[in-house]
């Protein structure tokens, strides 16, 4: 399909509610506030130091002193805060994240999620991501399906883990799947796709309960 990463993102800002504090992994998730609902206002967390991050600046007014967690330029809104790592990081070991969006190399049944590491790759570091996940009241995958036809999902991450049993919903193109006690349920599906693809796609048996929705984005 096309604008797969805008489909993801706008589908990820439904789940966003008014006066949460939010943390957005680099890349696909840094797109999700470009689809939050008016009348939504949410408090973006950065955890290289900022709270209250606001959109990228024009082009040509970026200011390279202040970079979100991925050293692209950004804003900081009226209100906000720019925090050292130690506040940073004790706001999220100490729960006061409300949702954290971010993508995966593999994620599981069990919701185990391994994202920091490729093999034959040079390793940057895990970032954020170990606290993160761990610290997130909500903890959301958004990422592509496959990896160009290789399974991302699967019944068990075969990559190093970041966390064990920590994410509560995965959003890809093919749909939504929660992460439940049962297994993997598909909550949602695009309709672009039939059950069986999006099964095929999956390496993990997906729970399909009759009168699933499509996703509304």
């Amino acid at each position: 399909m096309e604008n797969v990463k805008e489909f993801i993102a706008a589908r990820v800002a439904k789940e966003l509610k008014d006066g949460d504090v939010v943390n957005l992994g680099i890349g696909l998730p840094t797109m999700v506030p470009n689809f939050i609902p008016k009348g939504i206002n949410i408090i973006l967390q950065s955890e290289n130091g900022i709270i209250g991050t606001g959109p990228r600046p024009e082009k040509g007014m970026e200011d390279m002193c202040i970079v979100d967690a991925g050293g692209q330029p950004v804003s900081i809104l009226t209100g906000g805060a720019y925090i050292d790592s130690s506040v940073s990081f004790g706001i999220i070991r100490g729960g006061h994240i409300d949702v954290t969006v971010l993508g995966s190399l593999e994620v599981d049944q069990e919701g185990n999620i391994s994202n920091w590491i490729i093999p034959g790759k040079k390793i940057p570091g895990m970032g954020g991501a170990m606290d993160l996940v761990v610290g997130a009241k909500k903890v959301i995958v958004a990422m592509e399906h496959t990896n160009k036809g290789k399974h991302k999902i699967l019944k068990k991450c075969q990559l190093p883990f970041t966390a064990v049993n920590v994410v509560d919903m995965i959003v890809t193109e093919m749909g939504v799947m929660a992460v439940t006690d049962a297994g993997l349920e598909l909550i949602e599906y695009n309709p672009e796709y039939t059950l069986e693809e999006i099964q095929n796609a999956t390496g993990a048996e997906l729970i399909i309960k009759a009168g699933i929705k499509e996703v509304a984005v």
